[in-house]
């Protein structure tokens, strides 16, 4: 049953009450109604419009028109069950009912008694219950406590009434009226427009004082909650009044200022101003400077050269994210997620921002990391950092740092030059429009200087998290909180970076992508990527591994991928355009056909030795495009003990074949060679490739195994590599770039690499299908190298008579 309630009982309240004048029924149909709960003494419309309750209705109007109303438990169910209903409820008599147009039924109800529901005797078409009439006792006489609390009752009410509570003129005369303390009680919460729950308590207590002592506490409660009501809406009613007030002053103050020949557009420009600044929630220091500033523009004429500084001076001030910044995503799987989508491999760097992540989330207020992404050309720095901001959640900007040499550039310039502007970091915190950024700076190895300064010792506060809380740029002359934002670096060599700079950052290597690495970023990343920019499906070109693997090894030579992105781009363009040209089948690129598309081979492999020679070793060299194996050779020849070195060489390369080659004399007698055997011959070290320069320690236990067979007329073996340091002692000292020269190893199918011992805590950066397809020989001294390198069976010593007798041994072919 659809009701609405209108809270307004008869004018005139009977001279007896009705229950006293009729005889109630103990069965009777039962009417549930909802948003309202009937008290006796109620004269209430109600609209009838389900099935059940419409029956209900027309069976109440064939007998006696006396219906029993029970308010539902649950207002929002269409279709009450028995335990929906409240137990308690009221006795009415259907006074008027009229039929509507939809169907629906209204009629007039008022009611009459109390009564409690026994059980229930039918359910269709209508509920029909037994009801049992509650005897409420009435009180002998009212006594001065009764008679004190009704008038308390009337006198709020009247006090509600009067602060604008909506109650009809009719009922406060009813209310005047009655003695009863029961009746008024029922009355009075009628019209309070109590809660469901609240009026049908009120209803269920039987005692008359006790009933009206509950309605006067809620009617108090109801009076302090319309006093609140008043006391907000008189609050507001005085700010309005008071922001007339002042729109009428400035209105006036306009007017004067119009007559005194001023422009109505400084002032609204001034108080624009000073609004922005207000919202911009500055610190205290800074937003003082900021309205002292406006207070000064507005007494500058518009004009004025000045006016146009101060402007633009303001202008910065409000655009700068004082306030506003990111929620950081601390969800580490999906971090995780958005860095592995992004990028392949880079488990390092990966970790480190989880970790970073991890402390946001048990810490909230954290001083931003300061990292370093130190790597060849192509590998991703850039690209990474763009991919921990979107796994952040975080804002992105990036600035160049290649070039930069005048110290403004950083911190900006003063306001007294022409055409002043703050540096790049500030100008990028208002790109961002965010306190916690991620600011990536590309090439701070590439940062110069000269008399404008130097830009690297500007950097030091930025990227100093104990004072880029308070950076001070020169232009804004105000300090600027830096402490949260995340500041990336990226270099290329990490040596040209200043001392003082490099300690403040964290440097993290990115080293150059294995074969491996690349066909597999290839596969999910650059060719589906191309494609897509080239128009072409899957269906229109084809490029099987082997063909990547031809286009890694023999068209590209490089750390990272750029190069190879390109060539995969051209052979997609070559395509386009013959599907253009209506070619509509699939297009495979195999390697047989690859040099059709790309021309030759641009890059080949290094020769790989026949046999095993004497005098010729496989070193490994670093390259910042990745490791290489390095042919090193020498023989010797009638002469006077010079000692030649060709093939480009720097002078640490030197230096290194000088130590093996002392190291060599020293050993004479123990390789079983004359004492002065250097005096009548000259060995020539060379090392193929001669056009491109070679340098770094890495080669001196090959030049020494180098020169020991030659001199000992002892065969290297071919299928072993070797790197590291000799000293004149022949202890074998560690290098760099352990990984790429293993991976170089690998590329030239060579599986036994020999390695200082104390590069042993390297091998745990080698790939795992590295390690499971080489033999690692670690090292201490030159004598461990010999046992390894040398053939067993031409031994150290055997070969003296043909040692002395100097064989005019050439280069071995490559």
């Amino acid at each position: 049953m659809d009701s609405e309630k209108k809270d307004r009982p008869s004018e005139k309240p009977p001279e007896k009450p009705p229950e006293d004048q009729l005889i109630i029924p103990e069965t009777l149909p039962l009417l549930p109604v909802r948003d309202v709960v009937m008290f006796p003494y109620m004269i209430v419309p109600l609209f009838v419009s389900r099935e059940r309750s419409v029956n209900a209705v027309d069976a109440a109007l064939t007998k006696d028109r006396l219906v029993f109303m029970a308010t539902q438990k649950d207002v929002s169910k269409e279709d009450p069950d028995p335990e929906d209903i409240f137990d308690y409820g009221t006795v009415g008599m259907i006074m008027r009912m009229l039929k509507l147009p939809d169907a629906r039924v209204k009629i007039l109800v008022q009611g009459l008694a109390r009564a409690q529901v026994k059980s229930f005797l039918q359910t269709k078409p209508f509920y029909m219950v037994e009801i049992i009439k509650v005897k409420e006792p009435q009180p002998d006489r009212v006594d001065l406590e009764v008679e004190a609390l009704m008038r308390n009752v009337r006198e709020v009410l009247e006090k509600m009434a009067s602060i604008g509570k909506v109650i009809f003129p009719e009922v406060m005369m009813v209310i005047e009226n009655i003695h009863e303390p029961g009746r008024l009680a029922d009355i009075v919460a009628a019209n309070l427009g109590l809660k469901i729950e609240e009026a049908q308590g009120v209803l269920e207590i039987l005692d008359p004082l006790k009933r009206l002592e509950r309605v006067n506490e809620l009617l108090t409660k109801e009076y302090q909650v319309a006093q609140m009501q008043v006391k907000i809406q008189t609050q507001a009613k005085e700010e309005m009044d008071k922001t007339q007030r002042e729109y009428f002053l400035r209105e006036q103050l306009k007017a004067i200022k119009g007559e005194l020949g001023d422009t109505e557009e400084i002032t609204e420009e001034i108080e624009e101003f000073k609004d922005k600044i207000k919202k911009a929630k500055m610190p205290p220091d800074v937003e003082k400077e900021a309205l002292k500033q406006a207070d000064r523009l507005e007494m500058m004429h518009p004009d004025a050269a000045e006016a146009t500084l101060t402007r633009t001076y303001l202008e910065w001030l409000v655009e700068l994210p004082w306030s506003k910044s990111t929620r950081d995503t601390l969800d580490l799987q999906r971090a995780m997620g958005v860095l592995d989508a992004d990028h392949y491999d880079l488990e390092k760097v990966k970790e480190r921002i989880l970790e970073s992540l991890a402390v946001r989330k048990l810490k909230k207020k954290t001083k931003g990391p300061i990292l370093c992404f130190v790597g060849p050309p192509g590998v991703g720095k850039t690209s990474l950092g763009r991919s921990i901001a979107r796994a952040m959640g975080r804002k992105f900007v990036r600035i160049s740092l290649g070039g930069i040499r005048d110290e403004a550039e950083i911190r900006g310039h003063r306001r007294t030059y022409v055409g002043a502007l703050p540096g790049r970091i500030i100008q990028g915190m208002k790109q961002a429009n965010s306190q916690n950024p991620v600011f990536m700076m590309d090439e701070i190895d590439k940062i110069g200087m000269d008399f404008r300064g130097d830009p690297s010792s500007a950097l030091l506060e930025v990227l100093d998290p104990e004072q880029n809380n308070a950076f001070s740029d020169h232009y804004l002359n105000v300090p600027f909180d830096l402490s949260k934002v995340m500041f990336i670096t990226t270099a290329n060599l990490a040596d040209p970076i200043p001392g003082p700079l490099r300690d403040r950052m964290e440097i993290i290597d990115i080293t150059g992508y294995t074969e491996e690495d690349k066909l597999a970023i290839a596969l999910k990343y650059i060719i589906p990527r191309q494609i897509k920019e080239h128009g072409l499906t899957a269906k229109l070109i084809s490029l099987p591994t082997g063909t990547i693997k031809t286009m890694v090894n023999e068209y590209t030579r490089e750390a990272g991928l750029r190069n190879l992105e390109r060539e995969v781009a051209s052979l997609c363009r070559k395509v386009a355009r013959k599907v253009a040209g209506g070619k509509k089948e699939l297009t495979e690129i195999t390697p047989d056909n690859i040099h059709e598309y790309l021309g030759a081979p641009k890059f080949l492999p290094e020769a790989e030795q026949e046999e095993d020679e004497v005098g010729v070793a496989t070193g490994l060299a670093w390259t910042p495009v990745g490791g290489e194996i390095l042919h090193i050779e020498a023989t010797t020849m009638k002469g006077k003990g010079q000692l030649t070195l060709t093939g480009h060489l720097g002078e640490v390369m030197k230096e290194s074949a000088q130590a093996a080659f002392s190291y060599a004399r020293t050993k004479a007698s123990e390789l079983g060679l004359a004492e002065d055997f250097y005096k009548n011959m000259d060995i020539h070290i060379h090392v193929p490739a001669g056009a491109i320069p070679k340098d770094g320690p890495s080669a001196g236990i090959t030049m020494a195994a180098t020169v020991i067979s030659v001199l000992t007329q002892t065969p290297l073996n071919k299928d072993i590599a070797m790197t590291g340091e000799i000293t004149l002692r022949g202890r074998v000292l560690p290098v760099g770039g352990i990984k790429e020269k293993c991976l170089a190893a690998l590329r030239a199918k060579i599986k036994t690499v020999v390695l200082p011992e104390r590069n042993k805590k390297d091998l745990d950066d080698l790939p795992k299908n590295v390690k499971e397809g080489m033999k690692i020989v670690l090292v201490k001294h030159m004598d461990d190298v010999l046992k390894v390198v040398l053939k067993k069976e031409a031994k150290p010593g055997k070969k003296q008579a043909a040692a002395n007798k100097l064989p005019a041994r050439t280069r071995p072919p490559m």
